[in-house]
């Protein structure tokens, strides 16, 4: 067994090998803190010739019994993956891709599993360096280890791994990922802070993880193990010669077709005519001269693509760096929604709809840290036709959740408070066409959409994804990149935010070595495309609209004293069902005494409002009630003033001279007008008609 630690941020963290898992190829055990994480990595045999991507898959789990929690549910046991399980997974998957062998395709899988979590030291970093490390101790041809960290900006001080409880106080929440060289994967979140201030924090992130990667090496040099031979395919010369000639002039012309689709058909077409010149018919070539060709021309068209960015600064659809494609924005398109907005930016179209809720719309959320409740929820979705594939519906995917939740990152900051707006939010983003940059396309019509639902943000917000081009110290920024442009391109950095700041960012990036001042430059080259967006946003809609739709429930909040509150539910809450059957409504009183009432019966709402008070109202000596006779008896009358509030009108203030009968003045169910006179002895309310 081997053991290696160091301090990082508030806590110790410990990687241990050579005791769990002994059969994995590699196994790390993480202790930081209380928080204990297993990973372990597994891998075929082999490096998978002939595959033709790296199938890796990683799973984050938490365990109940990590927190001292048995699982809800009916089943009382972990079940499928959490969305937050799902996200973390893509976390630690992104950076992990860029340091394995480039040949090595075998399948692969890393397992980290949360043994046991002490709520402040978070278990996702502790899994990212596991997986690194079991990595680097195992036989897989992964060579570089990195580090993941949480970077947190508090009172202008950056710390490192900051507590659920800190980040509260937070204007940053960045996850990344970084090597010894470069910084890898970035995602994260903020109060609208400046890019000055999100450099400055990945640059702090990337010096804070060095030891990480340094106890990490030392572990290899203790007892990594042997790494397995990857071969290096062999590539005929001649082949590949044949086939850039004949693929060249073909790519260079198509590659200037500026339609995604026509451009994708022409490609296609471009492999068939090039196979059939380089494999004359009667040549029969093997599967492998097959498959050698179709890279050799992907590798041509990589080169096409690029060298024309770099040298002639023209990208695929004419555009230059900064250009940013056309774009239409339209509010409240359909009738019923509470709100809605369609968002066109070139070929990547997003359709939001909001709907409006109450509190029992909010999700529950049963993780580690105990049972929460989410009243903003973003779902992203991608249908197979915005591409022009056709696939059967499944549901949502890993890309799917990753796409919705970064989006989500980006809008959530600048909605009210709930007391300043009590509904519950759902946000639905239906990608319509895709041609790259869907999640920030799902940012804009996100925030046109909640505009036009009445949601009185704190600001207008918009999303830019930018791209990379760079090639023997050339470089090429590029703003609002297509797919292709992602696919081929050396960076991917999507930045969202308001006129103010940045509100979400996340970074994928394929080089090693990315400088300061080329984050620099793309970070200020994010905020010219994100105003200039958002001023066309603005044309369609400068600010929230006044009301809400006319199908929204209404929703009202009234405060009552805490000591009325069992007055309003009743013996077994007897009132408050009377409340919710005579009118319809759906009521919510937290401890504090804010009842909050809500319905789509816009009269249904006044009504039970109208009870609640008449329930809660407090009396006021000297003041002219109009009353209901309750109860007769021979001394006087018990007359209700309110719902649940009664008096006793004594036979000697009934009237002026001296009454005989009570009967004589009122009956039972007579309404009359009474003065609040004062309390007696036992505090019980005294009433007057005489003195009225």
């Amino acid at each position: 067994m081997e053991t290696v630690s160091t301090a990082f941020g508030k806590a110790t963290l410990t990687l241990e090998t050579g005791k769990l898992a002994k059969q994995a190829n590699g196994s790390i055990l993480v202790r930081y803190g209380d928080t204990v994480v297993l990973v372990a990595a597994t891998a075929d045999k082999g490096s998978g010739v002939g595959a033709d991507f790296f199938p890796l898959s990683v799973h984050y789990v938490e365990k109940a019994y990590a927190a001292g929690r048995i699982p809800g549910g009916f089943f009382k046991r972990e079940g499928r993956l959490s969305e937050s399980e799902t996200l973390t997974s893509r976390l630690i998957d992104r950076p992990l891709r860029p340091s394995f062998d480039e040949n090595y395709l075998a399948e692969t899988m890393i397992m980290a599993t949360v043994l046991s979590s002490d709520q402040d030291n978070a278990p996702d970093i502790a899994a990212m360096i596991g997986a690194s490390a079991a990595l680097c101790v195992s036989d897989i041809p992964f060579y570089q280890p990195i580090g993941g960290i949480r970077v947190g900006r508090i009172n202008g001080e950056f710390v490192v791994n900051p507590t659920p409880a800190e980040l509260e106080e937070s204007e940053l929440n960045i996850i990344m990922a970084a090597s010894k060289d470069a910084i890898l994967m970035v995602e994260g979140e903020a109060k609208e802070v400046s890019e000055e201030v999100m450099l400055d924090a990945l640059w702090f992130g990337q010096e804070q993880v060095q030891p990480i990667i340094r106890i990490q090496e030392e572990l290899m040099q203790r007892c990594g193990k042997p790494k397995r031979e990857v071969a290096i395919p062999e590539i005929d010369e001649e082949l590949h010669t044949k086939v850039t000639a004949a693929s060249q002039p073909k790519l260079v012309e198509a590659l200037q077709i500026t339609e995604k689709q026509e451009r994708y058909q022409r490609l296609d077409a471009v492999v068939d005519e090039v196979l059939a010149e380089v494999f004359p018919e009667g040549s029969e070539p093997s599967n492998d001269d097959i498959g050698q060709a179709k890279s050799s021309i992907s590798s041509v068209k990589k080169k096409v693509m690029r060298e024309r960015i770099l040298k002639d600064q023209i990208r695929i659809d004419g555009r230059g760096p900064k250009d940013i494609r056309q774009i239409d924005c339209e509010a409240r398109i359909l009738p019923r929604a509470h709100g809605s907005a369609l968002f066109t930016r070139g070929e990547t179209q997003a359709l939001g709809v909001v709907t409006l809720g109450t509190k029992e719309d909010e999700q529950l959320i049963d993780s580690l840290h105990g049972v929460s409740y989410r009243n903003f929820m973003l779902h992203y979705n991608f249908p197979s036709f915005c591409v022009g594939e056709a696939r059967p519906p499944r549901g949502p995917g890993r890309r799917e959740i990753g796409h919705g939740h970064l989006a989500e990152r980006g809008l959530s900051h600048l909605l009210p408070t709930r007391e300043e707006f009590p509904y519950t939010i759902r946000l639905v983003s239906e990608v319509l066409e895709s041609n790259g940059s869907s999640s920030m396309a799902t940012v804009c019509s996100g925030s046109l959409a909640m505009m036009d639902a009445g949601i009185p943000l704190k600001a207008a917000a918009a999303g830019i994804a930018m791209g990379l081009i760079y090639d023997d110290g050339q470089t090429s920024i590029l703003s609002d990149i297509l797919g292709d442009e992602d696919h081929l391109g050396d960076m991917d950095f999507k930045v969202v935010g308001t006129t103010t700041g940045i509100t979400a960012l996340q970074m994928d990036i394929k080089i090693k070595g990315l400088t300061r001042e080329i984050v620099k430059a793309s970070l200020e080259q994010a905020c010219e495309g994100r105003l200039h967006i958002l001023k066309i946003m603005g044309d369609t809609l400068e600010q929230s609209r006044a009301g809400l739709s006319s199908y929204a429930p209404r929703f009202i909040t009234h405060k009552i004293p805490p000591d009325k509150i069992s007055i309003v539910i009743g013996p077994g809450g007897k009132m408050i069902k009377s409340i919710v059957e005579r009118t319809g409504v759906k009521i919510n009183i937290s401890d504090d005494g804010l009842v909050s009432i809500a319905s789509g019966d816009h009269k249904a709402v006044d009504a039970a409002l109208e009870i609640v008070r008449d329930l809660t109202r407090t009396v006021e000596i000297g003041t002219v009630y109009d009353g209901l006779v309750k109860r007769v008896v021979d001394f006087g009358a018990f007359v209700e003033v309110f719902p649940g509030t009664e008096g006793l009108v004594h036979i000697s203030n009934l009237a002026e001279g001296r009454v005989r009968a009570v009967t004589d003045v009122v009956r039972e169910g007579d309404t009359v007008k009474v003065k609040a006179m004062g309390l007696d002895k036992r505090g019980k309310l005294q009433l007057s008609i005489k003195d009225v």
